[in-house]
């Protein structure tokens, strides 16, 4: 599934295309995504101008003085700015098209993604309740260690919580427990302030830096000009069960947590 990084990337690479420009009609392929795309939506989104584009946690959001469209990505979802030329393929569901003359067009084979609408003056439910943003200054070791008091979750699955902190999913989650030197398994009302200090740290700057690199490549992720991101080849410990840690050499173990695969080492990690 494309994390907070490649959704970002995904934001940095169609918002120079999209901005200012006004989505003069919709084609809609297929409308029964992951929630069947609003009628509500269909109806008032042509015509209007695009004035801004957020992400938030792992989702876009779109806004229009009319509202704003909420868009995922779901697990294979990629979103590219194309020529109105381009021969739309058997998973390509949507495609807006721009004043410019050029298209945004969203691919899924898997049809997890969705496209959703939130009217002026609404958050729309999705977005309710989530937590802070890893790469906001509301984000930091002290928010971490104050909402982990007595809690006896594994420290990995509290940190995947998109109520305690939105956007940290499983590969950096796991890569952001190696750096801080944490057990995956450790309970999370167990670690000290200062570790979650350091935790904290190297979320931030994990995040930031595969952003930058263009995200994770993923089997199923593509970048906005079809290029994948670049970030892999830096990873400490997931995916490399049974590798030597790059650290000690100890081979990497992987156990499930919350029914998601998690790579540590078990000597660096305590």
């Amino acid at each position: 599934m494309p994390e907070l990084p490649e959704v970002e990337t995904t934001r940095l690479g169609i918002a120079p295309h999209l901005l200012g420009r006004r989505i003069s009609n919709l084609v809609i392929r297929q409308a029964r995504l992951r929630w069947p795309i609003p009628k509500q939506l269909i109806a008032t989104l042509p015509g209007q101008r695009i004035e801004s584009i957020e992400r938030r946690a792992k989702y876009l959001l779109v806004h229009t003085q009319a509202g704003s469209a909420v868009l995922h990505l779901g697990m294979s979802g990629s979103l590219r700015v194309l020529d109105p030329e381009t021969i739309a393929g058997k998973h390509d569901h949507y495609d807006w098209l721009l004043d410019s003359g050029r298209l945004l067009r969203f691919t899924d084979p898997r049809r997890f993604g969705s496209l959703l609408w939130q009217p002026v003056g609404h958050m729309h439910e999705l977005l309710a309740h989530l937590g802070p943003e890893p790469l906001d200054d509301a984000f930091d070791g002290d928010h971490l260690w104050q909402r982990s008091r007595g809690r006896s979750a594994a420290i990995k699955t509290f940190i995947m919580d998109q109520a305690i902190v939105v956007g940290v999913g499983n590969i950096y989650a796991a890569e952001a427990l190696f750096a801080a030197g944490i057990n995956p398994r450790r309970k999370a009302g167990a670690v000290s302030r200062e570790r979650y200090a350091k935790l904290a740290e190297a979320i931030k700057r994990i995040l930031g830096h595969a952003i930058q690199r263009g995200g994770t490549t993923l089997r199923d992720f593509i970048s906005p000009d079809g290029v994948p991101g670049y970030f892999e080849q830096e990873l400490y410990v997931y995916g490399r069960v049974g590798k030597a840690c790059r650290n000690c050499g100890t081979p990497i173990r992987s156990i499930t947590l919350g029914q998601r695969s998690t790579f540590f080492c078990g000597r660096c990690q305590r």
